[in-house]
């Protein structure tokens, strides 16, 4: 086993959606900049695989709007420097009770977001092939992004700008050190033979996903790492019955927002529908291979490492009822399961931030793809320690100090209680 060196300016760390997307950043800016990604391109191991994510700009949280807009002029960019269609904004359609869509349509309303207000009915006639709840809310300037084509063109027009793009090298340590970092890398040369190699930078950036709280366990700075609970999440996708529900690509994507109590509420005195769903889902029409449905982080917790990949029976059978239910225009009786993985944080908010020489872009919860150039923008601003320009949004939302205020917030409340129960205590 052989042992290399290099120094390079910057380092990151995966190269999944968010690494690719850093990469692209810094080297479009002239940084030196080298990728490493353990496993092969176009690998399922990850987040960042498959043919389509939801593309969106509506939220409640003014915070992921904001963010959300920035990402698209940045789509905009990578499309007209790639040549590839990366989006197709066939729309988004947002249902559910009146109650549950109340903040979604004042934060779009506030933001400047387009939509049309319509109820379930309406948007029935419309999209014939979807059941819809009590309201809807649709969004022209939404559809999806094909992930697939992301990550590759990224890679590509990272590399045309001069980035260094390596697969097959697995960082095994990181270490802070005197001037910046120090990596142990895994490769192998030529001739196939492992090679351990040292890989020295002024910065890293840590775009990992399922495996981030293991990289960043040692490294100074992240001792208040939140818990990064890794799930292994089992859409699927449904045939469609009929082609004229998606010809000219007309099926939009679709958040169904479940809310029991406000379901209740909207029917008065009519009563809750016993066959009301327990939870919501989501999906989009994904060409040629039927329109993709999932729930939103029920998986099971994993090891990144030691994945079946195999659709656990009783949530395809939850996922089967809801679109007999729910979707007229599918075939509920032939699923094909996907597998991927979402890493979260304790409140499903991106982890952004930079401690010491080392960046990182964590958590994105299940709902990162339609950020990710923009958040390749802030992370490649947080590596070359600038402050990153994103009009609207307060990335204190996104930093880790929010975990250590909540640490410390718990620690002051059980010294109180601790206190109060010593002066309850009689003294002898």
């Amino acid at each position: 086993m052989g042992t290399q060196g290099q120094q390079v300016e910057v380092v990151v760390i995966g190269g999944g959606a968010m690494g690719s997307a850093t990469a692209w950043a810094l080297a479009r800016r002239g940084v030196q900049v080298t990728l490493v990604e353990r496993f092969a391109p176009g690998h399922v191991r990850g987040a960042s695989h498959g043919a389509g994510r939801i593309f969106r700009l509506g939220y409640a949280d003014p915070n992921h709007v904001r963010l959300a807009q920035h990402a698209h002029r940045w789509w905009d960019v990578l499309q007209e420097e790639s040549g590839e269609q990366l989006l197709t904004l066939n729309g988004c359609v947002d249902h559910g009770p009146v109650l549950a869509l109340r903040d979604l349509a004042q934060t779009l309303e506030d933001c400047d977001v387009p939509f049309e207000y319509m109820t379930g009915l309406e948007a029935q006639t419309l999209w014939p092939g979807i059941r819809f709840d009590d309201r809807a809310i649709v969004q022209p300037v939404a559809g999806r992004a094909h992930a697939d084509r992301t990550v590759a063109a990224l890679q590509s027009e990272a590399a045309r700008h001069g980035a260094q793009v390596r697969h097959g090298a697995q960082v095994l340590s990181l270490d802070v050190v005197e001037d910046g970092v120090l990596l142990q890398v895994a490769t192998s040369d030529q001739q196939g033979e492992p090679v351990i190699e040292e890989l020295r930078a002024r910065t890293a950036v840590v775009t990992v996903g399922a495996w981030s709280a293991g990289l960043l366990a040692d490294v100074p700075g992240f001792e208040a790492l939140p818990e990064l609970v890794v799930t292994q999440e089992q859409p699927a996708h449904f045939p469609v019955l009929d082609e004229a529900h998606v010809a000219d690509d007309g099926w939009p994507s679709f958040i169904h927002h479940v809310d029991p109590a406000g379901h209740a509420a909207a029917r008065g005195d009519l009563g809750a529908d016993p066959g009301y769903p327990v939870r919501g889902v989501y999906g989009h029409h994904t060409p040629g291979v039927g329109v993709k449905v999932g729930h939103h982080g029920t998986g099971p917790v994993v090891d990144p490492d030691e994945r079946d990949f195999a659709a656990e029976p009783g949530r395809l059978a939850d996922l089967r009822d809801y679109v007999r239910d729910w979707f007229p225009g599918l075939d509920a009786d032939a699923p094909e399961p996907i597998s991927c993985t979402y890493t979260t944080t304790p409140d499903e908010r991106f982890l952004l931030d930079k401690a010491g020489p080392v960046v990182v872009g964590a958590g994105f919860s299940g709902h990162g793809f339609k950020f990710t150039p923009g958040i390749g923008q802030v992370l490649a601003a947080l590596a070359l320690g600038e402050e990153p320009d994103v009009p609207g949004v307060d990335l204190g939302a996104f930093a880790l100090a929010r975990f250590t205020s909540v640490a410390d917030a718990d620690v002051d409340a059980e010294a109180s209680a601790d206190a109060d129960a010593e002066d309850a205590v009689p003294v002898a």
